[in-house]
């Protein structure tokens, strides 16, 4: 018996009826075809097809980043990746398909705004993804059920995760990264960025701490000390050097602490790093809490005075009171601190050390204050992070007996009194806002002088000195997408390319082809289930 398949067809359109539509009606229409089954002989016309709700990669998205330097790496890094994959970042929320919401959970305003954000993004119909220490310590809040989370050490994620919150399904990714059992430093160093400066590169060099402080939220999110390889590190600086960049940001949330997990230290690596620093360019250094910082003070001292190398250290006090320290969980006492500053002002001339303070702390006595005043009297810090306290769900100084708030207003005010009392930067030098200027050195006269600040103008016949060894990248260009031509000899970097044509990896994709794509497979479906009506 003959099979049905005995018959030859040369083409699905033997399949249909001398009624049916021609190639040419088909081809005049494929612009107003939508990919749904249809009646028998209807004609597929005055329909749009939606292909940018279809298909992820096509939507803009806005994103608000809160906190330290850590997160804002953390932002530039989901930013480069969503860029890298089609989606466009805009810097208007109204205009944007999702919202993006990168937190921080130092202190309670800081997630109030973020609350409030997520409710504006709801009452707008807006997608919401939210990220940062936040979520990451308490996914279970009730103001956060429903939506795609993705945790600090999933940030290499964020286009799986941006992808299925834009078809509305919810992911939350949470997870540690681990190599044999150890805890990773976080998501790889060589991901596509957009930095918010093209001049500046942050560079976490190690996520979460040694310490456990009993006020701290952020301990929960990033957790225990865990360092990136020296050679990670100095790659990523190279890379950021040939890309433009004459600043180079190294943070994470205690920098003095880096490498005790893998066997070596901030020393060790800050003098690796030196060496790929270009003339003009500049290192700057991050956090460091004073009880490991104290056994390098000889080498940071040495490092510090390096010339291309910024005489900067951010060491955190928190009170002048050795009691309230003790209740912190601090792991020092104020004479530790008063060492590490001493020891640096001698042999670092002009060093900048800024510091914290914490006012109202649980427990804290008028008399504790007052020792934290004479601190600031006596080093005049020129900066100086002045928090009130608030307490953080979850911490061990949420539990205990608070200062009245207006006593903790009192304080902070008069701390705040203190600091503008004095001119920490009379010798800080403001130049004419010219765009040539940036990320270059110049030389100025000086013409004028103030409270707080002198101002110069350029030299004449002097010209800007330029220290990086690349072009910079143009505001909202992607770091990192084509290395392999960078290893070429190939100077410059990949950049977000126009609508018509999306980088992934190191290979494009042009944006209307795949908007054409999308329109074959609606063909594709139409015409499919156009056969099936007519076999059966």
């Amino acid at each position: 018996m003959p099979s049905a398949c005995d018959s030859l067809i040369e083409d699905i359109e033997d399949m249909v009826s001398f009624n049916d539509p021609t190639p040419h009606d088909r081809q005049s229409a494929r612009k107003s075809i939508l990919p749904r089954s249809r009646r028998k002989k209807e004609l597929l016309s005055n329909e749009e097809l939606q292909v940018d709700s279809l298909i992820p990669g096509t939507q803009k998205i806005w994103m608000k980043t809160w906190g330290c330097s850590h997160n804002n790496s953390d932002g530039e890094y989901m930013a480069g990746q969503l860029a890298a994959s089609g989606y466009k970042i805009t810097e208007d929320p109204a205009e944007a398909d999702l919202w993006l919401l990168n937190s921080c959970t130092v202190k309670n305003p800081a997630e109030d705004h973020f609350r409030n954000s997520i409710k504006k993004a709801q009452e707008q119909q807006k997608k919401v993804v939210v990220a940062g220490c936040v979520p990451q310590a308490q996914p279970r809040m009730d103001y956060l059920k429903g939506l795609s989370i993705i945790g600090v050490q999933q940030i290499d994620r964020v286009v799986e995760v941006v992808d299925e919150a834009v078809k509305g399904h919810s992911v939350r990714l949470l997870g540690q990264k681990k190599d044999g059992g150890r805890r990773l430093g976080g998501a790889r160093l060589d991901l596509p960025k957009i930095r918010k400066n093209p001049l500046i590169e942050i560079i976490s060099i190690n996520t979460g701490c040694l310490n456990a402080c009993t006020y701290c939220k952020t301990k929960h999110a990033r957790g225990d000390l865990a360092s990136y390889p020296i050679e990670e590190l100095v790659e990523r600086a190279r890379q950021s050097f040939q890309e433009g960049v004459c600043e180079i940001w190294l943070t994470s949330e205690d920098t003095g602490a880096y490498g005790r997990d893998i066997g070596t230290d901030l020393p060790t690596l800050l003098w690796r790093l030196v060496q790929e620093i270009p003339e003009g360019a500049m290192l700057r250094l991050g956090m460091t809490n004073p009880p490991y910082i104290l056994e390098h003070l000889e080498e940071m001292a040495k490092i510090l005075n390096h010339p291309r190398v910024y005489a900067f250290l951010h060491v955190p006090v928190q009170s002048a009171s050795d009691s309230v320290l003790m209740d912190m969980k601090r792991e020092y006492c104020i004479d530790d601190f008063r060492r590490v500053v001493d020891f640096l002002k001698d042999k670092v001339p002009g060093v900048t050390i800024a510091t914290d303070i914490i006012c109202g702390f649980p427990g804290e006595t008028e008399e504790d204050f007052q020792d934290t005043l004479e601190l600031v009297k006596h080093y005049r810090f020129p900066s100086l992070f002045i928090n009130q306290f608030y307490p953080r769900p979850g911490t061990p100084a949420a539990k205990t007996e608070q200062v009245p708030a207006h006593v903790k207003k009192q304080r902070t005010k008069k701390l705040s009194e203190l600091f503008h009392s004095y001119n920490p930067y009379d010798h800080k030098v403001l130049v004419p806002k010219r765009a040539d200027f940036k990320g270059k050195m110049i030389e100025v006269d000086i013409y004028e002088a103030g409270k707080h600040f002198m101002k110069g103008r350029p030299v004449e016949d002097s010209k800007p000195f330029t220290p990086s060894i690349g072009v910079p990248l143009r505001k909202g260009e992607v770091s990192g997408l084509l290395q392999e031509h960078m290893a070429n000899g190939v100077k410059g970097s990949a950049s977000v390319p126009p609508d018509s044509a999306l980088l992934v990896g190191s290979y494009s994709l042009d944006r209307e082809l795949l908007k054409k794509l999308g329109i074959c497979i609606a063909l594709a479906a139409a015409v499919l289930a156009f056969v099936i009506e007519k076999v059966y």
